[in-house]
């Protein structure tokens, strides 16, 4: 909301400099976000207010013209000018040589220096208000008003400072030069002066002239219609283009002038029909209709929908409800008699259908914001008042007021108790009374602990307790509150061992080399598709959004595989050598008839090529057992260990495919992504996934974890290699050899089958290491534990020993 302060002091008197006025709004909870100067760069001794004394014209050039400006104090200057408005008598903005003005072919700022144009020597300038920067017209001079003071600098007598202050949504009232004049008094100790708005009106009613239907009430509160007749429609008054151009919006006429001055001053859109365009001198408010279309101000063809508000004649639309005019009626110089619209539309509907249409003007803003309907007639009052003075036009008797449901006054009781909890402090009750009253709001203290609050109409965002607590905070100023500790006991954190289990895998998986990656919990059918078997998405079908914001976030996702396959398609063309993977994030699982099921889930996945000693990628791709070292390090670090066993699974390889076990609970799979499956996310070389449900590993975590001291004595590594049957998992020949007393890990770094290796066998190589806590293993000490291992080895799982070696 961009606010003129030449202009607010029609309001309200504003004594306090720029910045300490933006101070306090800011303070109150309107941030002024910028100060804006009109006329700061203009030289008070340099631009100055001259009277054209004559027009001559130029001996040389056809179209140019020699006028003589009175600058005051008995100084003349005779300078060149082409502008075609220039005439004697005329108050103008004159420069004199090295002001700094606009460039009209480069849009820069620049020193105007003296010229000799077509022999005639001129050293100054009358300006335009492109030179000046105030607009882009640049067709004739700025002429000013009679009562501007010859020789006074420019600046002060057209300067301003615009506030440009970001209103938040709740508060409509401050989208009005009015409404911020209240927020300024309140804040100054200063009275609010409101807009003069009786005017003299024709003894011929308006009902007989026009009538209005709300036919939907609940998307129109209010519908004041006024009719004038007569009206002239030409430039608007001086004063008015430039409040409208300090506002931000262009001025194009008396009538549209009018109701956007108005809009700026109450905050209330107001929009004019051309009344003799009208069919039937009917107004209907209503929803659009199947089909039916609309030809708006700007000239675009507009498709209505049947949830669009619009205004209709008798016969069709004729207007965008609350976003904008249609062409077809809109007021242009032959129009004579105007009805001029005041109302109150529903905030939610203006905002979709501007929305819908991408037509987001000044008027859908405030609706949207929610507007009382109150406020439509104290504007249509003034708007009326305005065209009757400054366009020529008679107003017929009274008004047009469709009101189907008026809105009742708010009362609120607040509590003396309340309000002290809300600030922190007991506040003097005449304070508490002064706060409101200089608001607008009355109270009245009921002892011996109630305040009875009436709430202005035009205050929509005020309707409990707590609001009425935070308009007093806002006044009495949020920096006056005294600061204070929180007393009492910090409240006992709430367990939340999903979570907590989650954050210690995110961790794990951190540390092991992994990147985490984000994604959106909705996905599309098609990508669930990849990844699911069909029967389980038919008997199980993922939770569709109700409106989703676009096509690729659809479905709420029963699992990560897809989204975390689609960021590794996207990364994996940029990556050279191994690229780790993993989300933690939650899956929706759908439940008949009752809330999704949602259960934490990791999901990572492993491609590309390991890295040589000297960190560079290898030839060497990475394999099933690069997954599973990224899971098993990340359950380690939760001192669990598991066991992995065949299985099969949708869009993973058969027999690289293990279930995650530990104990007798499964929590997890892991496996290399099917080829098909790869390729439809573009990726084209080997990928192996690993899940874990966290919501199945909680129960198997031990709260207080075992502890065993770290030996002081050295150990004894050394390397076995056995040949196993074939389907022998290798985690449970590592599980026979650690249950041995003196070992302290055994872990497997070859797999091998082929050459001398009988058939349906393979070799299982592993590094273990032997250690004792109270001495050093001897040589012999250490050979006798691995004949033991092997005896057993051999006795349960029919393993024979291939080769040795000490390390």
């Amino acid at each position: 909301m961009r606010v003129s302060l030449k202009w607010l002091a029609d309001y309200v008197d504003v004594a306090l400099p720029p910045e300490e006025l933006a101070h306090r709004l800011t303070m109150a909870g309107l941030e002024v976000e910028t100060i804006e100067r009109i006329g700061g760069d203009w030289d008070d001794k340099l631009i100055t207010v001259g009277l054209v004394t004559a027009v001559e014209p130029h001996p040389n050039a056809d179209r140019l013209r020699l006028a003589t400006v009175d600058l005051g104090d008995g100084e003349r200057m005779t300078v060149v000018c082409g502008a075609p408005n220039v005439e004697a008598g005329q108050k103008v903005a004159f420069a004199r040589e090295g002001a700094s003005l606009i460039d009209g072919r480069t849009g820069k700022p620049t020193a105007l220096r003296p010229a000799t144009i077509r022999g005639v020597e001129s050293a100054g300038m009358v300006c335009s208000e492109k030179e000046l920067g105030l607009s882009d017209e640049h067709e004739g001079i700025l002429a000013l008003p009679d009562d501007a003071p010859v020789g006074a600098p420019l600046a002060r007598f057209l300067g301003d400072v615009i506030l440009n202050i970001d209103v938040t949504p709740n508060r409509a009232d401050c989208f009005s030069m009015v409404g911020v004049a209240r927020e300024v008094a309140a804040l100054t100790g200063g009275a609010v002066r409101e807009p003069e708005h009786t005017f003299d009106e024709v003894d011929e009613p308006a009902a007989g002239k026009a009538t209005v239907e709300i036919a939907d009430p609940d998307l129109c509160a209010r519908y004041v219609a006024t009719v004038i007749e007569g009206v002239r429609v030409e430039p608007s008054p001086r004063w008015m283009q430039e409040r409208l151009l300090a506002g931000g919006m262009r001025p194009i006429n008396t009538v549209v002038d009018i109701t956007n001055y108005v809009m700026l001053e109450l905050g209330q859109p107001l929009h004019a029909f051309d009344f003799d365009k009208l069919r039937g001198g009917k107004i209907i408010v209503r929803r659009a209709r199947k089909g039916e279309k609309l030809v708006t101000l700007d000239g675009v063809e507009r498709p209505l929908n049947e949830e669009m508000l619009t205004i209709a004649d008798a016969e069709a639309p004729i207007a965008l409800a609350g976003v904008m005019g249609g062409f077809d009626s809109e007021v242009t110089d032959k129009t004579a008699t105007i009805l001029l619209e005041s109302a109150t539309f529903h905030p939610s509907n203006i905002r979709r259908t501007a929305a819908a249409l991408k037509s987001r003007t000044e008027a859908s803003t405030r609706f949207e914001k929610g507007l009382s309907p109150e406020l439509a007639m104290v504007a249509s009052q003034r708007a009326t008042k305005l065209l009757v003075e400054l366009a020529g036009g008679r107003s017929l008797h009274g008004f047009v007021d469709a009101y189907p449901r008026p809105a009742q006054e708010v009362r609120i009781e607040l509590t003396r108790h309340r309000l002290q909890q809300v600030l922190g402090i007991d506040l003097p009750t005449s304070q508490v009374r002064t706060a409101l009253t200089s608001l607008g709001f009355s109270c009245r203290w009921l002892p011996p602990e109630r305040y009875l609050v009436r709430v202005p109409y035009w205050r929509t965002d005020v309707r409990i307790q707590d609001d009425v607590a935070e308009e007093v905070a806002r006044i009495v100023g949020y920096d006056q509150i005294p600061m204070k500790g929180l007393g009492g006991d910090v409240p006992p954190a709430v367990p939340q061992p999903r979570r907590e289990l989650r954050e210690r895998l995110r961790d794990a998986l951190v540390a092991a080399g992994m990147q985490e990656v984000i994604t959106y919990s909705l996905t599309t059918m098609e990508a669930l598709e990849r990844v699911m078997p069909p029967e389980e998405l038919a008997a199980h079908p993922p939770l569709r959004a109700t409106k989703p914001v676009s096509a690729d976030h659809e479905y709420v996702r029963p699992l990560l595989r897809a989204d975390l396959l689609q960021a590794l398609g996207q990364n994996v063309r940029r990556s050279e050598g191994e690229l780790a993977l993993f989300e933690a994030s939650r899956v929706y699982l759908a439940q008949p008839g009752d809330v999704p099921q949602e259960q934490e889930h990791i999901v990572g996945v492993v491609t590309g090529w390991r890295e040589n000693r000297w960190g560079r990628p290898s030839e060497e791709p990475v394999d099933f057992y690069d997954a599973k070292g990224y899971a098993d390090a990340a359950l380690r670090s939760l001192g669990v260990s598991a066991t992995f066993q065949e299985t099969a699974a949708f869009g993973l390889v058969p027999g690289r495919t293990a279930e995650i076990v530990v104990g007798e609970r499964k929590v997890g799979i892991l496996g290399q992504v099917h080829p098909s499956v790869a390729a439809a996310f573009d990726i084209d070389q080997e990928v192996y996934l690993f899940e874990l449900v966290v919501d199945e590993l909680v129960p198997l975590i031990e709260e207080v974890r075992g502890y065993q001291a770290a030996s002081r004595y050295p150990p004894v590594v050394q390397d076995v290699a056995l040949v196993v049957d074939r389907e022998l998992p290798a985690a449970k020949v590592a599980a026979v050899i650690e249950e041995h007393e003196l070992v302290r890990r055994a872990q497997l770094f070859d797999v091998f089958e082929g050459e001398h290796i009988p058939a349906g066998k393979r070799s299982l190589a592993f590094s273990v290491t032997y250690q004792a806590a109270d001495h050093t293993l001897t040589d012999e000490e250490a050979a006798n534990a691995q004949r033991s291992i092997l005896k057993r080895l051999s006795k349960e799982l029919g393993a024979e020993l291939r080769g040795s070696g000490e390390g």
